[in-house]
């Protein structure tokens, strides 16, 4: 049992890092990195030393999540849970890392990193309004989900 206890342990620590990491970037970083008391080349240098040290620990953060919560799917059977509906927040969890993960290894490295910086450092202002829009709906998600699978883990039924 000692191996379940570790499991679960490491996926709440990643999940933690990994949602802690996307609340700190959309409630404190792209504020600062919005704020118009700077040069945009400036606040773009800004948001990208941070978000390059960050981007790696959120990888890390979404292998571990994926590897601890499959391991404990399959150590303690829970494939029906996934075509049940009063667990729909087990879809959520496995939903939102996706969404992640697509962002983290696919999306951001090959469009995202690219675009954001040619259009800021052509002084378009809106991409930092657009991150943030995009951070606060992610970050959302993450903490409805987040709040459903502890609720509903612990046999909180959130369909009536």
């Amino acid at each position: 049992m000692i191996e379940t206890a570790v499991a679960r342990a490491v996926h709440v620590l990643a999940v933690v890092v990994w949602i802690g990491g996307v609340a700190m970037a959309t409630t404190v970083v792209l504020p600062l990195a919005r704020r118009r008391d700077r040069p945009i080349a400036e606040r773009v240098a800004f948001f990208e030393s941070i978000e390059s040290r960050f981007v790696w620990q959120a990888r890390i953060a979404t292998l571990l999540v994926a590897a601890s919560g499959f391991y404990m799917v399959v150590r303690f059977g829970l494939w029906s849970r996934f075509a049940a509906a009063e667990f729909w927040w087990m879809h959520a969890m496995v939903g939102t890392w996706l969404i992640f993960t697509l962002l983290l290894f696919v999306a951001e490295p090959l469009i995202v990193h690219r675009l954001v910086h040619r259009r800021a450092l052509a002084g378009d202002e809106r991409v930092f309004t657009l991150l943030q829009w995009m951070h606060w709906i992610l970050l959302v998600l993450s903490l409805v989900t987040v709040f459903a699978a502890v609720a509903g883990s612990h046999g909180m039924s959130l369909v009536p």
